[in-house]
């Protein structure tokens, strides 16, 4: 298989596992959700990569409901570590594709921390014998701030915090969500040019950030739940659907 059409049966993979989580968290579905993916496959490799790429989302339909992950659910996550080995190299790059290596590494700090969070029996098959996570050791280096003195700094960090928007959900805490807390502003201008210029995906994944600042008691510059809802209306497609699901749930946590 080329490279492009690897990429793209990745995505069209991850599409469906974000369709599948949509499901599970409108409680529609199996309870074994990512394994039922990954058996279901046409490409197994593919279905592996999709449960990295959509990371702790996979498992959001779980922790939202107050449920412990399916064990086959913890031991399909456990595969996809095994089989697609994360990168070292975390060190972080110029704006780049939401495949390279310190977002993904960032990803599977989330999925690998939420599925402790969930399951510390199953959590602890993904994790170093010290208890460190083995998918990011060293643990990657925050994003920079958009306090750097250039005026414009908020537009790319708030679509940097955009592609790690996995991250924002109840459980994980980090130096990332350190970074959401110190710019509220920054988050709230990231949206709200994101939805001018009709980038939904884009607005869809920094509001997620603006409703779990919400659900831990931040006060933001302008109210996320319209905002929610007026991309839900505007736009399409399963991890949108996704996106705007979740942070619906945080807005009321």
């Amino acid at each position: 298989m080329s490279p492009d059409r690897s990429q793209t049966s990745y995505q069209e993979s991850a599409a469906g596992l974000a369709r599948r989580a949509l499901g599970a968290l409108r409680g529609a579905g199996g309870t074994a959700m990512v394994a039922e993916h990954v058996e279901s496959a046409p490409d197994p490799g593919a279905a592996l990569a999709a449960i990295r790429i959509l990371g702790a989302d996979a498992l959001a339909p779980a922790l939202l409901s107050g449920a412990t992950v399916h064990p086959r659910d913890a031991e399909a996550v456990t595969l996809a570590f095994s089989a697609l080995p994360p990168a070292r190299d975390v060190t972080p790059p110029p704006p780049a594709g939401p495949a390279n290596p310190w977002l993904m590494a960032w990803r599977d700090w989330g999925t690998v921390t939420l599925l402790a969070v969930l399951s510390d029996e199953t959590g602890a098959r993904v994790r170093g014998t010290d208890g460190r996570l083995t998918a990011v050791q060293p643990a990657p280096p925050p994003p920079a701030g958009p306090a750097s003195g250039n005026d414009d700094a908020w537009a790319a960090w708030s679509v940097t915090m955009g592609q790690l928007s996995t991250l924002a959900l109840p459980g994980l805490d980090g130096p990332v969500h350190d970074a959401a807390r110190s710019s509220p502003l920054g988050l709230a201008r990231g949206a709200t040019r994101a939805v001018l210029r009709r980038d939904y995906p884009t607005a869809a994944r920094i509001v997620r950030w603006l409703a779990w600042l919400h659900s831990v008691g931040v006060r933001t510059p302008l109210d996320p739940a319209p905002l929610v809802e007026h991309i839900s209306l505007l736009a399409g497609g399963d991890r949108l659907a996704l996106d705007t699901a979740i942070a619906r749930r945080l807005l009321t946590v």
